[in-house]
């Protein structure tokens, strides 16, 4: 059977250098700046050109009825004019969070955005911003739009990861993502738990994934779980204990269904379906 690696895509010499350019200015200027407000004032102008397509400036009208939706949209640009849902947890370390909240709405209505979809422009977008938001992001880390997280600052994702869309990262505790882990579309991770009888009681719990594990589509994590090395989670599948080592699990809760070493590869099932068409039938 074929292997498939990720094909190696460029958009134009044009576009790839005006991209380049704007993400190392990005990057520039937020080394620079670590002040809130400094930097709030980068994405609130960024924001403005990407979704409006010109540089803000001038006074908004607040007197006329009819420019209140247009001056509701420019007000929200400017994150400081809104609110984000980790903001609203009592376990938040404001002075943190506070540092890294306009990068992190940068990040989420670049998604948004006309450019959300330009896949080589986010993969390093967004490998730029999570320098500057993560406790740590490694090298050749691709992350897929409409990825979300909740503090940021306790994220650590490892070289050679790979985050497909709409994945949920919870690192409200600690959350660890192993080098050459892969998450599929729609996966949860979670490093929180509620108490059963008193929701307002919350419990943060270390959660880490991999090295080399692949968590599968729609699939959830729960809060201090590890997913060792090599070991895969099934579609749906919810796991609520530790996974082992080179193992396939699934189902809710997650149970292991069998080991790598007892996995089938396709290339061997190929074979199984041609003898089983002929007639013949294997050992």
């Amino acid at each position: 059977m074929p292997r498939y690696e990720y094909r190696d895509l460029h958009p134009s010499p044009e576009a790839e250098d005006v991209y380049l350019r704007w993400i190392n200015y990005l990057d520039e200027e937020l080394t620079k700046h670590k002040k809130p407000e400094l930097r709030a004032e980068l994405v609130h102008d960024n924001l403005h050109q990407i979704m409006l397509g010109r540089p803000k400036g001038g006074r908004l009208n607040f007197t006329l009825t009819s420019e209140l939706p247009f001056n509701v949209l420019q007000l929200s640009l400017n994150s400081a004019n809104v609110t984000l849902e980790p903001e609203y947890y009592g376990d938040i370390d404001e002075k943190k969070y506070a540092c890294i909240k306009p990068l992190i709405y940068f990040w989420q209505m670049f998604d948004r955005s006309p450019i959300g979809l330009n896949h080589w422009l986010g993969f390093r977008f967004r490998a730029m911003l999570g320098r500057h938001i993560f406790k740590h992001i490694g090298n050749n880390v691709k992350i897929f739009h409409g990825v979300e997280f909740s503090f940021g600052y306790n994220l650590v994702i490892e070289d050679d990861c790979v985050i497909h869309k709409y994945v949920m990262l919870d690192d409200r505790g600690e959350l660890i993502i192993r080098k050459g882990t892969s998450i599929s579309d729609y996966a949860s991770v979670y490093s929180h738990a509620h108490d059963p009888i008193d929701g307002g009681i919350v419990e943060n719990r270390k959660t880490e994934i991999g090295p080399r594990a692949r968590l599968t589509i729609h699939s959830s994590v729960m809060a201090g779980v590890t997913v060792n090395e090599d070991s895969i989670l099934g579609a749906n599948g919810v796991a609520t204990r530790d996974i082992a080592p080179h193992s396939i699990v699934g189902g809710v809760p997650a149970k292991q269904l069998k080991t790598k070493s007892q996995a089938t590869p396709f290339a061997d099932r190929s074979t199984f379906k041609a003898k089983a068409s002929t007639g013949e039938h294997c050992e």
